[in-house]
């Protein structure tokens, strides 16, 4: 059961659980405009609130916000009744995941509360009630692995979702390695970002499976077997090379002269070299992040628990130290 009333606005006042914690100045300016030359298109959406009085928005906190930037006195606004505190912060999701007002966090943190406090919740659940998929919940519930410096780089939007959320399968030690090339200016875009974060993840992975199986003799042989055989090609791709410049520093009327009926045919076969090229190059450049990765990475599971737990005192005690001068 709902009304729509027009309530003074000193009567509103947002929600203390509020999922969406930013709120973006310019579009607040913009939305400001719209009010005071169209009014307000949407009602926004209350319930009573019998603690401290009044009514709580449970959707369109934006707007109300706009209302109070053009000095308006009054707002309409549907009044509903809502059960529970979960309840109301479900239809304040929904109606922000509706609009994209949430970060990725703001979204990831949301689906986390529902998940710890809505009995029997789970993942396909919380999908559903908001109509995702379940792979878009999980990777926003990756993202609460992030350390709380690269996660307000993602907040910030300095880093992307999809980097952000390779970046979060990396233990916290790895992610300080990946932090301190950030920033140093290292990456030339979230794409090579979410590349290096791949990379580091594999040789994470693969350090730890090494350490707790030695290579035997026979493959190590193997593989500087295979180092051998993979640089002799990439030398060989050089004498490849040579000959390229060769047919491209020949004129285009004697390379038809040459070549008769079969330039059709050749262009094709440069086609296809140009094809190998373009994949033996992302390759590379693949080599190139695991390379550099390799260099960076911690592989030692005790040493990265030992660090974790030593930076979670350090944490404590700063708590600690902060509550006492509060008190004091």
């Amino acid at each position: 059961m709902s009304t729509v009333r027009t309530l003074k606005m000193k009567q509103v006042h947002p929600a203390a659980d509020q999922p969406r914690k930013r709120f973006d100045p310019a579009y607040l300016e913009e939305l400001k405009g719209s009010v005071k030359a169209y009014g307000l298109m949407q009602p926004i959406v209350v319930r009573p609130d019998n603690e401290r009085g009044g009514y709580e928005i449970v959707a369109g906190e934006c707007r109300w916000r706009a209302h109070e930037l053009a000095g308006k006195k009054s707002i309409r606004a549907v009044i509903r009744t809502v059960k529970t505190g979960l309840d109301q912060f479900k239809a304040s999701m929904s109606e922000n995941l509706t609009r994209r007002d949430m970060t990725p966090l703001e979204e990831a943190r949301g689906f986390q509360r529902i998940l710890d406090e809505e009995p029997d919740a789970t993942v396909e659940s919380v999908a559903g009630d908001f109509f995702k998929t379940v792979q878009y919940v999980k990777m926003r519930l990756a993202l609460l692995k992030l350390r709380d410096d690269i996660a307000k780089l993602v907040e910030d939007g300095h880093i992307g979702t999809q980097a952000a959320v390779q970046i979060a399968t990396l233990s916290h030690a790895n992610q300080g390695q990946l932090l301190a090339k950030f920033a140093r200016d290292e990456f030339r875009s979230d794409n090579e970002l979410l590349h290096f974060a791949y990379a580091m993840r594999q040789q994470q992975d693969q350090g730890v499976l090494l350490q707790m199986e030695e290579l035997t003799e026979d493959q190590r042989k193997e593989r500087a077997a295979v180092q051998r055989t993979t640089r002799t090609t990439l030398d060989k791709i050089e004498m490849v090379r040579q000959l390229l410049e060769e047919v491209a520093g020949t004129g285009a009327v004697q390379l038809a002269e040459a070549l008769g009926g079969q330039v059709s045919t050749r262009l094709d076969q440069l086609d296809r070299v140009a094809d190998s090229l373009t994949k033996a190059r992302f390759q590379l450049k693949q080599a190139k992040a695991h390379a550099e990765a390799a260099q960076v990475v911690t592989i030692n599971p005790a040493a990265e628990a030992e660090a974790e737990a030593e930076a979670d005192s350090e944490e404590e005690q700063a708590q600690q130290a902060e509550r006492v001068l509060v008190a004091a």
